[in-house]
Parts: structure tokens; sequence; C-alpha cells
């Protein structure tokens, strides 16, 4: 333990003689480095994870709408569960054109409304993933375009994972932050 001696005040300058140029640089903020992820290495995980689920849901769904558009627009069918046709038949569920059910839910429709609501979903888990790991916008441009065509999202996603370990595997301190 030091100890100082007391200060004579009379030695001290006069503090408005002071100017900045007499006072030293200061030091840099502690903490102000930019971190190379903005999460921590579980918040990565978790929404990487996050991500591939959705990834699947949404790719899986979009196959499901391209097939329903194939049946729609070429043979004139929709997806039916339940309800009667106009020959007065019970349906389970079969492929009817669309205004020969009554009673029955239109799977087709739920099926179109369902993969908008998943792209949603998608492309919040791409923004959160995306803002984790402080990439560049043409990669968030590149993940949402994978919920849009056929099979993208299984191959984007496979891509974007590998990016995230790799990354994650080369800067392991980066992501601490607590």
């Amino acid at each position: 333990m030091s100890h100082t001696e007391p200060v004579d005040p009379a030695a001290l300058p006069d503090p408005e003689d002071i100017t900045e140029a007499d006072l030293p640089e200061a030091p840099p903020r502690p903490g102000r480095e930019r971190r190379r992820f903005a999460g921590t290495q579980q918040q990565i995980r978790s929404a990487t994870r996050f991500y591939v689920v959705c990834s699947w849901i949404t790719g899986v769904m979009l196959l499901l709408l391209v097939a329903e558009m194939v049946f729609k627009y070429a043979w004139g069918q929709e997806l039916f569960a339940g309800g009667t046709t106009v020959d007065g038949e019970q349906n389970i569920l079969g492929l009817h054109p669309e205004d020969s059910v009554t009673g029955g839910v239109n799977l087709s429709l739920f099926i179109l409304i369902a993969h908008g609501w998943m792209y949603v979903v998608y492309l919040l888990a791409c923004f959160r993933l995306w803002s984790l790991m402080r990439w560049q916008p043409m990669r968030l441009l590149a993940m949402a375009g994978g919920g849009v065509v056929p099979f993208l999202s299984f191959v984007v996603e496979k891509k974007v994972t590998k990016v995230v370990r790799d990354e994650v595997h080369r800067f392991p301190d980066a992501a601490r932050r607590y």
C-alpha cells in the first residue's frame, strides 16, 4: 500500500490557465472495439437451429405449393378434405374441380396460406441469423431467395450453416459478450 504525500494547492496551476493542448490524449474507451459477431455462441447456435427448421419447413411447403399449382392450373383440380361432391358422394380426401365439393375444406387454399405465413417466419429466421453474424446485405437477399425458388432453400440452408460453423470456428472468442 503506497502512501501519497499531500498536494500543495499553491503548486497547482490556475484552472482558468489550462487549455485542451495542456491535457494528455484520452485513453481509448474500454469495450468499444467492434466484435466479430453480434451475439454469443449460444445465440448463434440457437438462431442457426431456428433457421434450419424454418428453411426445411418453408422448402417442403413450397414444394407442396408447386404441386398444388400444377394440379390447379394444369388439370383444374384442387385438394379437398371432407364434404360432399356434386354427385352426392362423400369425400374423405381427394382432388376435385374447384366448385364441385360442398362442405369440405379446401386444402389447396390451406397450403397456399400456410406457405405464405411460413415464409414470413423464415424471413425472420434469416434476418436473426444474418444480424447475429454481421454479414453483408447481399447474403440476406440470397437467404431470402431460398424460400421462393423450389429446392433452393435446402441448398442455401446447407451453405449458410457451413459458413456459420466455419466462421464461429475461426473466431471462437469473437462471440463472447458476457
